[in-house]
């Protein structure tokens, strides 16, 4: 009968190294989308239901331009690790691996395409 103890079993699983920093990663994101999300719902909500030459005259300001970007970039980067989080707490094996990659290659083209987006309708 082997008696371990609390340390001798969690010896060899080891650490990310990284939780901390993933931390305050996170919530720095947060505090940037605190203010950035009424920031955006003001600036997008005032223009909501426009026609679309208004929308892009709007957009070719440079404040509203500025907010929707900063949003889309913060928001995603902020999903990116919350789920990325999310699938190495509860997914194992390949399919973690996989899953980590598909998630950072949707976030990463969709923050693209929305920066895309607004940059067109700004430029």
């Amino acid at each position: 009968m082997a008696y371990m103890t609390d340390r001798k079993r969690a010896a060899g699983m080891g650490s990310a190294k990284s939780g901390t920093q993933h931390h305050w990663h996170m919530m720095i994101s947060s505090v940037a989308l605190a203010g950035l999300i009424p920031l955006f719902i003001f600036t997008f909500g005032s223009i909501y239901g426009a026609p679309y030459e208004d929308v892009v005259a709007y957009y070719q300001r440079p404040f509203p331009a500025i907010v929707a970007l900063l949003t889309i970039a913060v928001g995603f980067i902020h999903f990116r690790g919350g789920v990325q989080t999310l699938i190495e707490d509860y997914v194992h094996g390949t399919a973690k691996k996989v899953a980590i990659i598909a998630m950072i290659c949707l976030s990463y083209t969709a923050a693209a395409a929305g920066v895309l987006a607004v940059a067109s309708l700004a430029l």
